[in-house]
């Protein structure tokens, strides 16, 4: 925002909410937004623009980072939302079948792999649909392990152990994004490979990422900020996909699983952690 000439105090004010991984806060921290009479409300996660879009009907909405926003019924089309929402989508939903295929190239022999869900995010009925379509073309079984709470996360990897899963991807989700330190030692602990669509998770000690950067969503949603407030409408303001993707890789993981890197990810990736 600063970058397009606003300043907080000056000619913008922010009022920042979070629910701190707790789900269930979401619909009461809209309904204090709309209180206020904010004149944007910028939502993280398919969570926040649910309980948004039930809080407000007129107040504009903008997604920084939003899971299937056609499905879920937040817009109308990506070119035309109509309504009071538009922003950015994410495709969370899309990449299981990429993460499961880069696992099974780090792990050749693979047969089980867990995919942890949040139970609470409704993009994930999207990402374990396409996870379990995509194995059906394999001899891969999938593992759905859910997860709302850290006790619960803990819980999903002894339950990923007695299955005998071999590799897990975890779902893009504000909680186990918040999560991904104990979710990257867990899954070294317990000898499991592990991606996810966030570089954070790879910088934290998580073997993989693949996924689209966050930080440059959030920087293009401050400008569907800008427009709507120079007077341009929501619903005429189309929904914007990512156009990059980068994966990221964890060499010391990697050594402390005792895996290979296979060159053709070596190849591919923009960036590996030594």
């Amino acid at each position: 925002m600063r970058e397009l000439g606003y300043v907080e105090g000056k000619n913008l004010v922010i009022e920042w909410r979070s629910a701190d991984g707790k789900y269930e806060r979401f619909p009461l921290l809209a309904a204090e937004l709309v209180q206020l009479k904010v004149d944007v409300i910028v939502t993280v996660t398919t969570p926040a623009t649910s309980a948004a879009q039930k809080a407000t009907t007129t107040i504009p909405i903008v997604m920084g980072t939003t899971g299937d926003p056609v499905g879920n019924g937040f817009i109308k089309s990506l070119a035309r939302p109509g309504g009071n929402i538009t922003g950015l989508t994410s495709i969370v939903s899309d990449l299981g079948p990429k993460h499961m295929e880069m696992l099974l190239s780090m792990v050749p022999r693979l047969s089980r792999v867990a995919v942890l869900l949040n139970p609470d995010n409704l993009a994930h009925i999207g990402v374990l649909k396409n996870v379990q379509a995509a194995a059906q073309r394999t001899s891969l079984k999938i593992l759905p392990v859910k997860a709302r709470t850290p006790q619960e996360i803990e819980n999903a990897f002894s339950l990923m152990t007695r299955e005998h899963a071999g590799a897990v991807i975890v779902a893009g989700d504000g909680f186990l994004t918040q999560q991904r330190r104990q979710i990257a030692e867990l899954a070294v602990k317990n000898r499991l490979p592990s991606i996810t669509g966030i570089k954070e998770y790879p910088e934290t000690g998580g073997l993989m990422s693949y996924g689209q950067n966050l930080a440059d969503q959030y920087r293009r949603a401050a400008v569907y900020v800008d427009k709507i407030l120079k007077g341009a409408k929501p619903g005429d303001l189309p929904v914007e996909q990512p156009t990059r993707l980068a994966l990221v890789i964890n060499r010391k993981t990697a050594k402390a699983l005792g895996l290979t890197i296979p060159q053709s990810l070596l190849i591919m990736a923009d960036k590996v952690i030594e």
